[in-house]
């Protein structure tokens, strides 16, 4: 197995395949990942959740790191990180655009609303579910692929 440094554009074209991936946050010291759905579009990644734990920490610390990948095999695989900023788009004017600009993207995708806006059901009665829209200003971008010692990279 050889594994590889993938360039920036490869990263940003495994991040536009892909709308699955893990979203890591943290708060007084504590680190949390939980998946998330998202859309790429420029140096942004869009998605929303519904408000709990990644969103009430993103809230306290904006800085997070996403990871997603395409798993062939033990020895075929490729994966990017992505470093960044959490900026919430509440529901005001000043937000309408980037709002509307995350809701056609997010569109785009079969079944794009969910994990986000599942029931959630806690301590047996269902949460309410407050929908916050946000987008990951990409400030790093690394990507790795596995192949085969024989195989180019594509």
């Amino acid at each position: 197995m050889l594994i590889q440094e993938m360039t920036k554009a490869e990263s940003l074209a495994l991040l536009a395949r892909n709308r699955l991936g893990r979203l890591a946050c943290s708060r007084e010291g504590q680190p949390y990942i939980t998946p998330i759905n998202f859309t790429l579009d420029g140096d942004c990644l869009y998605g929303f959740s519904t408000v709990g734990q990644k969103i009430e920490w993103m809230r306290t610390n904006p800085l997070v790191c996403i990871e997603t990948d395409e798993l062939e095999s033990s020895n075929r695989w490729a994966t990017v990180i992505v470093l960044g900023r959490y900026e919430e788009l509440p529901n005001t004017p000043e937000c309408e655009n980037a709002r509307q600009i995350a809701n056609a993207l997010l569109q785009r995708q079969p079944v794009w609303w969910e994990p986000g806006y599942a029931q959630v059901i806690q301590d047996g009665r269902e949460c309410a579910s407050d929908l916050v829209h946000f987008r990951i200003h990409i400030a790093r971008i690394s990507g790795r692929r596995a192949t085969q010692d024989s195989e180019p990279a594509t």
